[in-house]
């Protein structure tokens, strides 16, 4: 249930609910509730005395029992209001509906803890004045998401009709989306499928993986481009579209992408150090929201994932 702040006017949402898994910790249950909570977030509101497990106070390493029911009551979050910001932006393509961008590498998306500005939504509020509100003040336009050190095209929607219209084609999996990356190691197929369900990990709150209480289905299709031995050129398809998918599951056959430090992958090659995951969004494709037509955009990859593969080449 939601309740009124003291001051009339702050909203605070209050929920009650018995956890269906016991014998996991009071946080991580927390965490994996559906509530938008961070492991972080819930061990705060429990050090604050925001969380009763049957009327009780317990501390953060507390074993769900069966039978328990668990009420928190959530504050609203602070959230920041993005800023416009004159950022240069690689604009692909732009109407009164949308616009297409080739993000950069080591650009966020939108604001969140630690990058509050120099984000694509700072940049789109200064080159745009009529991007869609339904993201809210944080998120204006964002349909959906690539990783801050992930490169390539990315759309953002300039009114709610064009928002609501791309979302929907995102959510039924009906957008075209490839991608190249260069992944460790030497594949022993030229193509395959990795169907393999991906969720937020049980212990690291920040990484994904197909480890999880709650995993959602996700499928990638890869094709070998070119060979190098210590490494691998692949391009990739996405059936679904999940937080972290290819690099997730390319880590989960054993090849995880190049210079991917948080799914292991190597940071150098023999004596080449590696910036970043080496991963971008090479092609976009979907309907447009108004006019119906069939429209993909493509954009080469950056100068770092060049120079990497030129080393490869010449090795």
């Amino acid at each position: 249930m939601n309740t009124e702040g003291t001051d009339g006017r702050e909203k605070i949402s209050e929920t009650s609910f018995t956890p269906s898994i016991t014998g996991v910790r009071l946080d991580v249950c927390l965490a994996d509730a559906a509530l938008g909570l961070t492991r972080n977030q819930a061990q705060r509101l429990i050090d604050e005395g925001k969380v009763e497990v049957s009327g009780l106070q317990r501390k953060a390493n507390y074993k769900i029992r069966p039978g328990d029911n668990v009420r928190v009551v959530i504050p609203p979050p602070d959230e920041p209001t993005a800023a416009a910001e004159d950022i240069p932006l690689d604009v692909l393509y732009e109407d009164h509906d949308l616009i297409v961008i080739n993000k950069p590498v080591g650009m966020v998306v939108h604001p969140a803890a630690g990058n509050y500005s120099g984000t694509l939504v700072n940049a789109l509020l200064f080159h745009c004045n009529d991007l869609s509100g339904i993201g809210g003040e944080v998120r204006p336009g964002i349909v959906h998401r690539l990783d801050k050190d992930t490169s390539g095209v990315i759309v953002a929607a300039k009114n709610d009709l064009a928002h609501v219209t791309l979302a929907a084609e995102f959510k039924a999996h009906t957008t075209q989306r490839e991608y190249v990356a260069i992944a460790s190691g030497n594949f022993k197929d030229d193509t395959g499928t990795v169907a393999v369900g991906i969720g937020r990990h049980v212990t690291e709150r920040k990484k994904m993986s197909p480890v999880t209480f709650k995993g959602r289905n996700a499928v990638t299709h890869y094709k070998v481009l070119e060979r190098f031995g210590i490494a691998t050129l692949i391009a990739l398809r996405l059936a679904t579209g999940r937080t972290h998918q290819i690099r997730v599951h390319m880590a989960h056959i054993h090849h995880p992408l190049v210079g991917d430090r948080v799914y292991g992958g190597p940071p150098k090659l023999l004596s080449m150090k590696i910036p970043r995951q080496m991963l971008h969004a090479r092609l976009l494709g979907f309907t447009h929201p108004r006019t119906g037509e069939h429209m993909e955009f493509i954009a080469n990859p950056p100068e770092d994932m060049m120079k990497v593969l030129e080393f490869l080449r010449n090795k």
